[in-house]
């Protein structure tokens, strides 16, 4: 069955209060618990401000590290899903549902099934 990200932004220009994030908690608890009583959660977590981020290159063989997420958006990166749906049709009626939607967004990625690609499947049984 196919992979999906969901991955969830908020404003950028939008920090809850810990009072709104108290009264949010019990809609995030009842989605969570949705997608695992689904059986279709493979992982997920809240991620800290993209303040706390720290962005890190290579460039000609130099380690670039440079503190804050890689650009300026309009939107933070402020946590994800992992699901395992059916297909992108289920994937989006998932992501609608998603507390932060009457504010953020959600961006739906399908994962890459590299098993789907025989050198990697080589490459992997070599290895191991």
């Amino acid at each position: 069955m196919p992979q999906y990200m969901l991955l969830i932004y908020q404003p950028s220009d939008r920090t809850a209060t810990s009072e709104e994030m108290a009264a949010d908690l019990p809609r995030w608890n009842a989605y969570t618990e949705e997608l695992q009583k689904a059986g279709i959660m493979l992982a997920g977590d809240a991620l800290h401000p993209g303040d706390s981020a720290t962005t890190v290159r290579v460039r000609d063989d130099e380690t670039q590290v440079t503190d804050g997420p890689f650009a300026e958006t309009k939107e933070t990166l402020a946590g994800y899903y992992a699901i395992n749906v059916p297909d992108l049709d289920t994937a989006l009626k998932y992501a609608a549902k998603m507390p932060n939607i009457t504010y953020g967004s959600v961006e739906v990625r399908p994962v890459v099934d590299f098993s789907q690609y025989p050198a990697a499947e080589e490459q992997a049984s070599a290895t191991a």
